[in-house]
Formats: structure tokens, C-alpha cells, sequence
């Protein structure tokens, strides 16, 4: 298991990938993501991803037909990389990145708001996903680990590493049916899940 929250760490990571999705394509939650996204409809739609990296689900989003993405980041190791890629695909002149903690601080909703191995990272997911939610005018779509005792012994391993080099940096495995209760809160209903080995996923739409 891996969280894309590495990229905190190194630069190394942001090309690592780029270079996969110039290669391969999103990788298979991802794809699974926008597909579900792409379902309901995307001509027209704005996006919100938070922590999307290299940014390749919102590139993939917009070439579907969004209209335009802002992109929240804690770090700003993805930006070089990012910029390559979205001018590689022709659609730099349609995203937007900044560095914000949407936990902290509300920005402009949109139609479509993105996680992809993000709530992993946070300690705080009642916070972060409410906040995700509340920006949500159509549809919000996260992934997350699975809660299991081989997924959290992976996550505890892991966070084991990170405390022997003396990384700040901790993975989470929250629970799935808390996670989804405060999407819903916030008016949402779950109307895509998908269970993977390692990582699930839950797409909502507007009540």
C-alpha cells in the first residue's frame, strides 16, 4: 500500500507520476473514478481535486468535457511536474493550483470535488471530508484504504518507517461507514462503490 502523500518527501515522486500516466493512463481506481464522474456527465462542469498530485484525474476530467479544475495541494513538490503535464495535454490554460488546507479554509465550490488517496493522509477526516462535501454542487468521489487487519497492518508498517527516519508524516485507516455518514450529512448519497483489495471506492450525488 502506498499513499500519494509521499510527495511531501520528494520530488522523485512527482515524476514517478507523470512518467506512469504518460505511459499507462491513470491507474485502475482512478480510471474507475472518472468513469464514474464521466456517468453522470461532465460537459460543462467545474472541478475541484484536492491533493491531485501531477493532476492527471482532473487532465483526464477536462479532456472529458469539464470546463475547468483548481487543484488544492499541502506541498508544492507536484507543481513542476503538474504544469509539464497539463501543457503536454493542452488544457493548462484551464487549471488552477494552489496551496491550501480546505479544512481550514473554504474556497469556491464546484460541480464535481475529487479525493483520490488523500483521506489516508489526514488525520482529521471528519473535518476534511466535510469540507469536501459542502463544496460539492453534483458529485464527490474518494477513495480510501481498506479497513482490514492486512490493511492496517501495511499502514502501520509503514508509518513504523516513516517514525525511523524521523518523517512527521502518519497514514490513516478511517472507517468506512463513518467516512461516508459525514458525506451524507452534508446531503450527498452514495450511488458508486467499488471494493478493491487495498483501495475502495465511494462515489455521491446530490440529494
Amino acid at each position: 500500500m502506498s499513499c500519494d502523500c509521499d510527495k511531501v518527501f520528494s520530488g522523485r515522486f512527482a515524476r514517478r507520476m507523470a512518467k506512469r500516466y504518460r505511459k499507462r493512463g491513470l491507474d485502475a481506481t482512478a480510471r474507475r473514478m472518472a468513469d464514474f464522474l464521466a456517468a453522470q456527465g461532465l460537459e460543462g462542469a467545474t472541478v475541484l481535486e484536492i491533493g491531485g498530485g501531477v493532476g492527471e484525474i482532473h487532465v483526464e476530467l477536462l479532456k472529458r468535457g469539464a470546463v475547468g479544475a483548481v487543484n488544492l495541494e499541502l506541498s508544492p513538490e507536484y507543481d513542476e511536474q503538474a504544469g509539464r503535464l497539463a501543457t503536454e495535454q493542452g488544457v493548462a490554460d484551464r487549471i488552477e493550483r494552489r496551496l491550501h488546507d480546505i479544512a481550514e479554509a473554504p474556497v469556491e465550490p464546484a460541480d464535481v470535488v475529487v479525493l483520490h488517496r488523500v483521506v489516508c493522509c489526514y488525520p482529521d477526516y471528519e473535518r476534511l471530508l466535510g469540507a469536501a462535501a459542502a463544496h460539492a454542487r453534483r458529485l464527490l468521489v474518494f477513495s480510501y484504504p481498506r479497513h482490514n487487519l492486512l490493511v492496517r497492518a501495511l499502514v502501520w508498517l509503514e508509518n513504523a518507517s516513516q517514525a525511523l527516519r524521523r518523517r512527521e508524516f502518519r497514514a490513516f485507516v478511517h472507517p468506512p461507514a463513518a467516512m461516508l455518514a459525514v458525506a451524507e450529512g452534508k446531503g450527498l448519497r452514495r450511488t458508486f462503490a467499488h471494493d478493491g483489495f487495498v483501495w475502495q471506492v465511494a462515489g455521491l450525488e446530490r440529494a
